[in-house]
């Protein structure tokens, strides 16, 4: 977990602009750069995650079996969002 999460937090966080990128144009005229959002999604969906984790470890509470998967899904579908989101602003022209 911790190479997928440092994996996807590297590919995620450090994603090359667009080139013809310009935040005023976010809104009702514009798009919004998709892997941006999938990075921006992915850290808060996988430090949500990070954070439930550890809350229960320092409270010492017995997690129940739904709030560990619960857990574990969290943190993969937050990591995979940012892997994707590193492949596609790393695979645009």
């Amino acid at each position: 977990m911790t190479i997928s999460g440092a994996l996807g937090f590297y590919l995620g966080i450090d994603t090359p602009p667009l080139v013809s990128y310009d935040p005023s144009k976010i809104g009702a005229h514009g798009k919004a750069d998709i892997a941006e959002l999938l990075s921006a999604v992915g850290t808060f969906i996988a430090a949500l995650a990070a954070f439930a984790s550890i809350s229960i470890i320092v409270l010492r509470d017995d997690a129940h079996r739904l709030a560990t998967i619960l857990i574990l899904l969290g943190w993969l579908v937050g990591v995979t969002m940012q892997t994707i989101a590193g492949a596609i602003a790393r695979t645009r022209q």
